[in-house]
């Protein structure tokens, strides 16, 4: 008899901590919006992506087929994005990460140059991560997106400088939030991929949500890419448009970045954040 009470408080007091575990798991969910959206964003992503590609697919058969390599391309040019956004935010939070914020402020470095710097580090680090890919693609599957030509250059430098505008966004909720705040470096840049028209033409997205789209730099990009490979030309209307938004992106979001720093300094949060 009391071997069996042993065990059952023994039992009792296991599921206690267990609940207590997941309680405190609970309130950290609760109290942190990005996590929180985080649960959802992924399969909501894929869904919305692949149901638009699956629907032009289905009119559109012989669409991939009219130019070899389109699908790669466009995930090869979708990663300079993705990979310049992703370099301006690691750098940054590799420092939060070491509590070195407090360290290279009472420097003479300004934000200005911290910001060059990050840029600087994320040209870098697309070029280790995409260059690979790139080669892999001629190995595997006889298609180099170096065919695009001169083209691929003006593709490339819009779609890092987007990357950066967005990294700095990044940057700024980092200041703003904390770490709390860090998952909105994974996942913000694909929240514009449903209405890049990254891997579909623009025509597929619904008549609002196209007007949407023409907001975005990487539209212009992804537009002008097929015309390229299908036309067999390149439209400098669409280079303009996106070289114009990024200028617009670009100054907005180093600003956004001054004025978070300039908070958290009058806060002194700069030295308390970290792991």
């Amino acid at each position: 008899m009391m071997r069996e009470s042993a065990t059952a408080q023994h039992s009792t007091a296991a599921a206690r901590r267990i609940y207590a575990m997941l309680l405190r798991h609970l309130y950290i969910l609760r109290g942190s919006l990005p996590r929180l959206l985080e649960l959802s964003y992924w399969p909501t992503m894929q869904m919305i992506i692949w149901g638009f590609m699956s629907t032009f697919l289905a009119t559109n058969s012989s669409w991939v087929a009219r130019a070899g390599g389109v699908l790669l391309a466009a995930v090869l040019l979708w990663d300079v994005l993705f990979r310049g956004q992703l370099g301006v935010s690691l750098s940054f939070m590799e420092e939060m990460w070491s509590r070195n914020l407090g360290h290279l402020f009472v420097s003479p470095l300004r934000p200005a140059e911290l910001v060059v710097s990050m840029m600087a580090m994320s040209f870098i680090r697309t070029l280790i991560g995409v260059g690979p890919a790139a080669l892999l693609c001629i190995l595997f599957y006889d298609y180099s997106i170096f065919s695009l030509g001169l083209p691929l250059i003006a593709f490339f430098v819009n779609l890092i400088v987007l990357g950066w505008a967005l990294g700095l966004l990044v940057v700024a909720l980092l200041l703003r939030f904390g770490l709390g705040a860090e998952n909105l470096a994974w996942f913000i840049g694909f929240m514009m991929a449903p209405i890049s028209a990254v891997y579909y033409p623009v025509s597929v997205l619904p008549g609002w949500l196209q007007k949407l789209a023409w907001v975005l730099p990487s539209t212009y990009v992804f537009e002008g890419m097929r015309a390229v490979l299908f036309e067999h030309r390149f439209r400098f209307d669409l280079l303009a448009g996106a070289v114009a938004f990024n200028l617009v992106y670009l100054a907005a979001a180093f600003a956004l970045f001054i004025a978070a720093f300039q908070s958290a300094r009058r806060r002194g949060s700069l030295l308390q954040v970290g792991e």
